[in-house]
This record gives structure tokens, sequence and C-alpha cells, in this order.
């Protein structure tokens, strides 16, 4: 099996926890700050945190645009709570200045399960993660407001989605990193060695019909 490297973007919020989970899974992982960093990893985890401080920070350390080029390009990202609404096309009520990556055909609202004195943990059927339901817990957490046509929601909670995908994207409102489950990070693991091999596939395909020429 091909190693791969996956990124965990460093500005702020539970960096070490997805690092953490992402090992156990058996990736490689490594933190990512700047451009040259996100150029060399396989995939790239957005982690839980502050929205709006992680868009102002992206901006300031010059990552937005590449972090916009490469979701265009496909590379695989996996948002947790303020990575869902980092990859979100609109947010419903941003605070001023703030930003997105952008990527996911969805609408999402910021803090819609409460604020901080909020917070909870709750048991959520994901399709994908086989073993019976995830625990996610949820910490000032948004939910999807609207998706548009090439958008698969993966799981709800209290009726509204929680968890998404498409393309090579995939976000969840929820944080799995903070419970020891490692299977939502080891289905995005999977994502990342697909591409791999679908790359890989792509090349031995061109260098044969260049063989044959």
């Amino acid at each position: 099996m091909s190693s791969i490297l996956v990124g965990v973007l460093a500005l702020q919020g539970d960096v070490r926890e997805h690092l953490a989970a992402l090992t156990g899974t058996g990736a490689e992982a490594r933190t990512v700050r700047r451009p040259e960093e996100l150029a060399e990893v396989d995939g790239l985890v957005i982690p839980g945190g502050e929205s709006t401080t992680i868009s102002k920070l992206a901006a300031a350390f010059g990552m937005l645009e590449p972090l916009r080029a490469v979701v265009r390009e496909g590379l695989p990202v996996y948002g947790s709570c303020a990575g869902m609404i980092m990859l979100a096309e609109k947010i419903l009520d941003p605070r001023s200045g703030q930003q997105t990556v952008g990527g996911i055909d969805m609408i999402v609202r910021r803090n819609a399960f409460g604020r901080q004195n909020e917070s909870f943990e709750a048991s959520v059927e994901m399709t994908g993660v086989p073993g019976g339901p995830v625990d996610g817990v949820f910490i000032r957490a948004p939910w999807v407001e609207s998706t548009g046509a090439q958008v698969r929601i993966l799981a709800h909670y209290d009726g509204h989605p929680v968890a998404v995908r498409q393309g090579s994207l995939l976000a969840t409102a929820f944080h799995p990193e903070l419970t020891g489950d490692h299977r939502v990070h080891a289905a995005f693991v999977e994502m990342v060695r697909a591409r791999q091999a679908a790359g890989e596939r792509s090349v031995t395909a061109a260098n044969g019909e260049r063989a044959e020429a």
C-alpha cells in the first residue's frame, strides 16, 4: 500500500487532535501553514476552531488563494466544524470580512446548535462509515441550511444535515477527532488513497500510450 501524506491546516483550532487521529489510521500527518507545505500533501484537514479567525489568518498567511486552487484541482479535503464552514460556498450569517475557501455547494449557519455552554456529544449515523454510529462532539457547531444537487448528505442530527460530501470534499459539523474514534478520518484517508491510486493509473495509462506510439 502506497504511503500518503495528509496535512492539517495549522493556523488555529484543534490541530493536535486531528494529527493524532490521522496517525491512528496509519497515514503520515504533518502541519501545513504555508503554500509550499500545502503543495506537498496528498490530502488536507481543516480543523475545528473559530472559523472567523481561521479565515483571517488564512488571508494573512497568503493561504486563501492556494487553498481555493487545490480545492478546484481536486485535492481531498476534510473540514470539521469550523472546517465545514470554510468549505461552504456561502455562510448564512457571516461575521464582517469573513471569507471561505468554498468548494461544497452548500449554505451553512454558524453556531446553529448553540453557544459554547450548550456543547454536547451525540451518536450520529453516517453513511460511508461502517461499524455503527459515530460519536460526534458538537461545539458551537454549524448545520447545513441547503445544498446543491451535487452534494451528498451523509448524516443528519435533529433534522439537520451535519455531514456532507461533494466529490473529493468531506465535511462534518461535529468533531470526531475529540472522541478517540478514528473511523471518519479512516474514511477520509480512503478518499485520499483512492485519488492517489486514480492518479497512478492515469500515469501508467499515459506511459503505455506513449510506449505504443
